[in-house]
């Protein structure tokens, strides 16, 4: 117990060294477009921290979370286009003819309400979708083209509402947010900062989840879930509400990048961008948290470096990358480098254990070398 609490404190040591580099350093060093496009992607970090959950720990990979990330992207976004003069309308409805507000964009007016939709819709869809998924005891691939069908019906929904959600154009030129103009550099810091202590914020939750008896059952029901059934435990409920809190977690990560990016649209539904949040984890590694964090940077930062400098092959790098990671580190960069360090710890304790293994082998060396 001593030496877990140890590892504890040390783990929420370097978490809290993280973040105050990121908010106390990295605005020094970058430049206001650099800095945005840092909290962008460590909005898309939060976001990828809810796959590894599912998919690291519980063994639920979806190629659908685009639909949550975009979700929490509207919601927010509704709230901002509803800053305009009383009476008035979002600026496109009036292109499509729409004379009255929409019932269902009322209860955006409020700001509190649009927070808690962040949240509670992405949660409540992955929660119901799940369910009627998982109680008829579907997984695996199965699991992951159900999902792909799911983000092909909310894109298609999103993008063939013109006059409810402007379409492929999305929800874009936002104005004010509390009487600050939203593109203002000020306004924009906020936004970095909070993206950066809620990050932390669901790195500590999302490995609270994956710690103690809750951790071990979700492993447990990635590894073999049959025999967690046969144990007495129903998977079914389990996985339907870690399904719900990667959800959720999906939300917060498309409201905070929709407010540094300064819109939303369906294409945050793609099922392009949802398998590349997958990509993010398979290279920092799974069931390693820390490595979805490093593996979205690592990616992103990869991408908009051969993007400008690439910008009609860098594609290609992409998928190299995604190739050489599954054959050559299939346990990601983070999980690989975890492996180096247990493979030298437990070879340290087998010479502690048996010195004489390591006296046997300098005497061969020996003798090899007075042969030669």
């Amino acid at each position: 117990m001593k030496q877990g609490g140890r590892l504890i404190l040390i783990e929420i040591g370097v978490v809290v060294a993280i973040a105050l580099i990121l908010i106390l350093i990295m605005p020094v060093l970058l430049s206001e477009f650099r800095l945005n496009l840092l909290g962008r992607f460590l909005s898309l970090a939060i976001v990828a921290l809810g796959i590894d959950l599912i998919w690291g720990y519980t063994g639920l990979l979806s190629l659908g979370h685009g639909i949550f990330f975009g979700l929490g992207g509207y919601a927010i976004a509704m709230y901002l286009k509803l800053q305009v003069p009383t009476g008035e309308l979002p600026d496109f409805m009036s292109l499509y003819g729409v004379t009255e507000l929409p019932w269902f964009w009322l209860p955006f007016y409020s700001f509190p309400i649009a927070v808690a939709a962040v949240v509670i819709i992405p949660s409540l869809l992955a929660g119901l979708l799940g369910y009627l998924v998982f109680r008829n005891r579907i997984k695996g691939v199965y699991f992951s083209i159900l999902t792909q069908a799911a983000i092909i019906v909310f894109f298609n929904f999103f993008n063939g509402q013109q006059q409810f959600f402007n379409g492929t154009n999305g929800l874009i030129d936002f104005t004010t947010l509390f009487g600050a103009t939203v593109s203002d550099a000020k306004t924009q810091f906020v936004f970095y900062i909070l993206t950066v202590v809620f990050l932390a914020i669901t790195y500590a939750l999302c490995r609270w989840l994956t710690s103690g008896r809750f951790g071990r059952l979700l492993i447990a029901i990635r590894d073999d879930e049959s025999r967690v059934r046969f144990s007495g435990y129903d998977p079914t409920d389990y996985k339907t509400l870690v399904f719900a809190i990667s959800g959720a977690i999906a939300g917060i990560a498309g409201a905070f990048y929709t407010l540094q990016s300064g819109s939303v649209s369906p294409r945050a539904m793609d099922i392009a961008f949802s398998i590349e949040m997958v990509i993010w984890v398979a290279v920092g590694g799974r069931a390693t948290l820390i490595g979805a964090v490093v593996g979205t940077l690592l990616v992103n930062y990869a991408r908009v470096l051969l993007s400008e400098k690439f910008a009609d092959i860098w594609l290609f790098f992409q998928g190299a990358l995604l190739l050489i990671v599954v054959t050559v580190l299939p346990d990601g960069i983070v999980g690989w480098m975890q492996n180096q360090n247990i493979s030298l710890l437990r070879r340290r304790q087998k010479i502690a254990t048996y010195p004489s293994l390591e006296e046997d082998a300098e005497v061969q060396h020996e003798r090899q070398n007075l042969g030669n």
